[in-house]
This record gives C-alpha cells, sequence and structure tokens, in this order.
C-alpha cells in the first residue's frame, strides 16, 4: 500500500521543477516510508509521485513510479491485486516480459494487453494513476468496493491528484477554498458521498470507476463494475437463474447453495488476500466476522496468526476482550491488547484533522487509530479487518428495524391520500420530544415521496438541519441538496433491477454511499497513519455479488440477522460466538459527553471555532442539543461527535 500523486498540465504551462512533485509526494510519507519516487515527462506535461509502503517483492526493482520496457507507459499505484500471480503467467504467454515480482508490473501489463478494460481483471483494492505516453493519455482506477481512495480536482487547465487531499493542496499553484454548500452533505452523512469533498474543485473518484483525461483537458469518467448488475450475470447467478436452470428445485436447497457459496468464497478471498512479503497479523474483536477472518487466516498459515485488539478502559459496555481472548486462546494465537481512556480521545484530536483531510464523523476513528498504532509497534505491517461483513449480509439490528417498519408501516402509510399523511405528520411534529424525532422525520420523507431509508450513519435528519443551520445559510443551498444523493441512487437500482426487494435496495445505497465514504475511508486513513495496510476480504467483488442475490427472506430467517454468513462459518468458529448478541465496535463518547465536567473540552472545540465567521450554525441549537445529551433526554452523542470533527478539520485547514 502506498500514496500516490501527480499533475497534468492541459496548456501551454509546464512542470517549472521536479521539487513541485516532491513537495505533493512528501505530503503523502506516512502512506509510503520504505522509498519514494518521482517521474516527469520529457515534454514537463505530466509528474508522477509514489511513496512506497513495501508489502509485496520488496526490492529496489518493485519501486515506483514504474515503467514498461520502452518507458512509453508509466504508473504509480496503490494497493493489492490479489490474483496477480494468476494474471501473470497470461500475459507472459502474450509475450510480456517482467522484470520484478511485483502486481504493479501486472497493471502495467494488463493496461498494455487490454486497454480500459484491464480493471476488469482485477481482484483487489487499488487506487492508480497511468500514463500513456503513446497515445498521450491519462488513465485513472479505483477499486470495486472504493476500498482504496483516489482525489481528484482541475483548476486553470491543470488536473492534480492524489491518495488524499493534502497531497494537491501542497501544490504551490493550487487555491484552497471551502465548498460551504458540502457542509451541509457532511452533516446528512457524517462524511462527504462522492464525488463530493468539503474543498471547491476537488472531487472523489467514485468506487468502480476509471477516468481518463486528455491532452485538452477533457475528463470521461465511467463505471466498470456495478454490485447489482453484475451480480445478475452467469458467475453469480441470482434466484430467477437458478430455479430456472433447475439447480435449486426448494427452499432448502436454495438456503444450502447460498451456505456453501458464501464458505467457499470466503475462505477463497481471505486465503487470496494473504499474499505479503512482511508480516501479516488480524484485528479481533471476538464477533463473527473477526473470529472468521482469524480462524481462516489461522488455516492458511498453517499456524495462529497474530490478533490486536483494543478496549476502553473503566467502560465493560465497550470491552468485548472476553471473547477475543476465547477465540485467541482456541487458535493458540498471540494477542495484542489495548485499554483506551479518554487522554488517548484528546491526543487523537490532535492528530485527527490531519490524517482525515477528507473529514469522517465516525467515532471509531479514534479505536482504529490506536489499534492501528498498535499493530505498527509490534511489528505488523498488514492486518486484515472485516469491515463490509455486517452491510452485504445485514448483520445490524437497524438493518432489521428498517425492513420491518417498510413492510408493517411505510408500505401501508403510502396507499394513504397525501391529506391524510399531511394531518399524521402535522400531529407528530407539534411535539417537542427529541425521542419522537426519527418518528416525524419518517412521516417527513413520506409525505415528501421520499426514500425512508437514508442510511445507518445519518448525523442530522432534514428537520434537525432547519435548526442547525442558520436561515441565510439555508437560503443558499439547492433544493433538497441532501436527498438528492439518495434519490440518484435509488433511481439507479431501480432501473437495472425494477423488482430488487427492500433489503437488496437498502444495501446498494449503503455500499454506494457509507460503506466507501465513512467506513472504508475511516480504515485506510487511520491504519494508513501509522503506515499499516488493512485488508478487508468481506469485500472481495465475487463474495458482494453472491450477498446481493440473497433474498430478504433468506437474509433474515426466524428474525436473525446475517443468517446465511452464520450458518456458513458454523463449523470455523464457536456457537457462543456466532449466537452472542451483536455488540457494536465503539468507544465510550456517549458517557464522556455526559458528563459536563469533562465533556466541557470537546464542547470547546465547537463552540471556539472559527467556522463561526461563517455564520453556517445554529450555537443556541446545539447548545440544546448538548444540554438533551447531558441530561440523558436522548442520545445525541453522534451529532455532538459530528460537530466537533467537523470544527477541528475547519480550524486545521482554514486557520
Amino acid at each position: 500500500m502506498c500514496g500516490i500523486t501527480g499533475v497534468f498540465h492541459c496548456d501551454n504551462s509546464k512542470i517549472t521543477g521536479e521539487n513541485i512533485v516532491k513537495i505533493m509526494r512528501d505530503a503523502l510519507i506516512h502512506r509510503g516510508p520504505d522509498s519514494a519516487g518521482i517521474y516527469v515527462s520529457s515534454d514537463k506535461k505530466i509528474g508522477l509521485g509514489h511513496r512506497r509502503l513495501a508489502i509485496i517483492d520488496l526490492s529496489e526493482a518493485a519501486n515506483q513510479p514504474m515503467a514498461n520496457e520502452d518507458k512509453t507507459v508509466w504508473i504509480v499505484y496503490n494497493g493489492e491485486i490479489y490474483n496477480f500471480c494468476e494474471l501473470r503467467p497470461e500475459l507472459e504467454k502474450k509475450g510480456h516480459i517482467f522484470k520484478s515480482k511485483s502486481d504493479t508490473e501486472v497493471v502495467i501489463h494488463a493496461y498494455e494487453e487490454y486497454g480500459f478494460d484491464c480493471v476488469k481483471k482485477f481482484n483487489g483494492m487499488f487506487a492508480f494513476t497511468l500514463w500513456d505516453e503513446k497515445r498521450k493519455i491519462l488513465f485513472a482506477a479505483r477499486d470495486h468496493l472504493g476500498i482504496k481512495p483516489f482525489y481528484y480536482a482541475v483548476q486553470n487547465n491543470t488536473f492534480y491528484f492524489g491518495s488524499e487531499i493534502k497531497a494537491i493542496l501542497a501544490h504551490p499553484n493550487f487555491k484552497k477554498d471551502l465548498d460551504e454548500q458540502n457542509i451541509s452533505l457532511y452533516l446528512t452523512f457524517a462524511s462527504l458521498p462522492t464525488p463530493f469533498t468539503l474543498f471547491k474543485d476537488i472531487k472523489k473518484l467514485p468506487a468502480a470507476h476509471c477516468l481518463t483525461i486528455k491532452p485538452n483537458g477533457e475528463i470521461t469518467e465511467k463505471e466498470y463494475w456495478n454490485p447489482i448488475a453484475d451480480a445478475q450475470n452467469q458467475k453469480s447467478p441470482p434466484v430467477a437463474m437458478l430455479q430456472r436452470t433447475g439447480k435449486i428445485k426448494n427452499q432448502n436447497g436454495l438456503e444450502q447453495y447460498f451456505i456453501n457459496e458464501t464458505k467457499r468464497l470466503l475462505k477463497d478471498s481471505i486465503k487470496s488476500q494473504m499474499v505479503s512479503d512482511v508480516p501479516f497479523g488480524c484485528f479481533l474483536s471476538g464477533g463473527v466476522d473477526s473470529s472468521t477472518n482469524a480462524a481462516l487466516m489461522t488455516e492458511s498459515l498453517g499456524k495462529p496468526v497474530e490478533t490486536f485488539s483494543v478496549a476502553a478502559k473503566e467502560f465493560n459496555q465497550y470491552n468485548e476482550f472476553e471473547y477475543s481472548r476465547k477465540m485467541a486462546k482456541l487458535l493458540n494465537a498471540k494477542t495484542h491488547e489495548l485499554l483506551i481512556t479518554e487522554n488517548n480521545l484528546f491526543d487523537f484530536l490532535r492528530e485527527y484533522p490531519y490524517y482525515a483531510d477528507d473529514p469522517n464523523g465516525d467515532q471509531i476513528c479514534f479505536l482504529i487509530f490506536y489499534l492501528s498504532k498498535l499493530i505498527k509497534d509490534n511489528g505488523v505491517i498488514v492486518a486484515q479487518v472485516g469491515e463490509g461483513a455486517d452491510e452485504i449480509f445485514a448483520g445490524y439490528p437497524s438493518y432489521y428495524l428498517s425492513t420491518k417498519l417498510f413492510h408493517r408501516f411505510w408500505k401501508p402509510l403510502k396507499k394513504l391520500p397525501n391529506s391524510i399523511k399531511k394531518i399524521l405528520c402535522q400531529l407528530v411534529s407539534f411535539s417537542k420530544n427529541p425521542k419522537l424525532e426519527f418518528y416525524q422525520e419518517y412521516l417527513r420523507r413520506l409525505v415528501n415521496n421520499e426514500e425512508p431509508f437514508w442510511g445507518n450513519a445519518i448525523a442530522f435528519s432534514e428537520l434537525q438541519k432547519k435548526r442547525l443551520l442558520t436561515k441565510k445559510f439555508q437560503e443558499t443551498l439547492s433544493p433538497n441538496y441532501s436527498y438528492e444523493i439518495i434519490k440518484k441512487y435509488y433511481q439507479e437500482i431501480d432501473e437495472i433491477n425494477p423488482s430488487a426487494d427492500f433489503l437488496k435496495r437498502l444495501t446498494y445505497l449503503e455500499i454506494k454511499v457509507r460503506l466507501p465514504e465513512l467506513l472504508l475511508a475511516r480504515v485506510d486513513k487511520m491504519t494508513m497513519a501509522h503506515s499499516v495496510e488493512a485488508r478487508v476480504p468481506y469485500l472481495d467483488y465475487r463474495l458482494v455479488e453472491l450477498a446481493l442475490n440473497i433474498p430478504e427472506k433468506l437474509k433474515f430467517k426466524n428474525n436473525e440477522t446475517k443468517y446465511i454468513l452464520k450458518k456458513a462459518v458454523e463449523n470455523i468458529i464457536p456457537k457462543e460466538i456466532i449466537q452472542r448478541k451483536k455488540q457494536g465496535f465503539a468507544a465510550p463518547l456517549a458517557e464522556w459527553l455526559k458528563n459536563s465536567t469533562t465533556a466541557e473540552p470537546f464542547i470547546k472545540i465547537i463552540k471556539n471555532s472559527k467556522l463561526r465567521e461563517r455564520n453556517i450554525l445554529d450555537y443556541e441549537y446545539i447548545d440544546e442539543i448538548v444540554s438533551a445529551h447531558q441530561k440523558g433526554k436522548v442520545d445525541n452523542n453522534f451529532r455532538i461527535w459530528n460537530l466537533i470533527t467537523l470544527s477541528l478539520w475547519y480550524d486545521y485547514w482554514f486557520k
């Protein structure tokens, strides 16, 4: 895993010296401390920078930027292609000559052989930029699920890109400015959905997309994989196709098919993602996902994998060591544990805005940051994590509740005349009880013909934002600004699969919004802050395709979340872990914020922020939010945390 950056001039201007690219590149030194490289084209139009974290082929032959034999194709690449060992012999048979044992070189030759379609050959996590000297085209791509980030910007006919925004901002000619409208998006989604960021002109390349830019500056983006559309192909056949071909004859056969395929693909994914020339480890919480990871990694290694766990000191409800220790003992694994405190959180907040230059409102950033430090301090460079399992296999109780609400209430209410819907909405809206805010927003969406489910990490609802955002600022916002993000993805799935059930539509939205830009972004930024590579075997695109074909009634069989995955791992991990009540990976932020004494330094971050000068937020309403939380009226810790992270981010980048 590495850091990539670069610049491409699409007019008469040129790169005045390698030092400019070097400054951009070294803004990413934490992503790649092992080596560094630069390529500047002979016409000074294109400059590529790379910081390397050596994982596969530790020799200098694998350093980047890397070129093909005649130096007409250059690449900077971040990530791992797990099937590179299978692709290499195919390319060698076609006449391609390799000088290293790296997966980077496979990407170059695959591009030479297959052109832009090379991305369809890859199974892995990646973000890369490739310069084709003959065609005078810059080609970039991001992996299927968005595990690796890719940011880009265009200003004054110059194209900038980087693994992190700070690399773009490091260029002396790039003009930094705040995109105020997108603050509204952040306050909704606790992150910025693609293609948005909080910086004007800086965008994210969406997951499963590639980008080409010509010398005249013309940019083209194209989706090369879609989780729903590709889930309907022959490799992961949908239920209807299985039944039509006679492979599945009844409900029991269907269930067993998905159990067997889940187990097969999960084993294959975990094994294939263990390719490495440096020490390996595993995050272990003691839940189903991480325990399965640890067990199957141990099986593939032929020896116990090292495990790493973190918990909050003095808060037993956030401590899962009982289960992580049982799993580690069963595997005879070497364990590493860390207890974090409120002081750790203060220390983290000093560094947070720098590493999260695309801000992330997930509280788990704090835990992953220290867990990654624990891993690095023990000499381990690569760790597998369980991210994505709950999203694709429906593991959250909130998914189950949302599905039940949809079938029992939303569908019947949807049939009522608009006049009745409005009356219901008005009746509920009269109450000032914060515990009713969910139902008030739910009915608002019903009246406005919006979708009921917006995501599993919505910080502030539209009703709440009407009070949080000043009236003056609201006047500057486009109508339905946040909802347009949601609407677009629901329209996509309805076009691709009109018969998709509610859970499949919900999952598609999560895969497109929350998973890449909140969950995977937090893992990437917080692990790379300590030069640690995190791998996510549950997000092998083949496993995602399979999971999207599992019917709603099987994912929630017997009212049990993640039913198919739990059945698939019955003989892999103990029943005690499979059947234990789900305990989310969390920190005691709610408790720290309830105590007015311990909360004071956190609240000061919001109140003393220079963001106040922009007249975007209503700080009297923020006082109400804090007061309601501290009086125990409603749990507002997630909302408060999002205001903390936004304020910290703004003060760091716009102080």
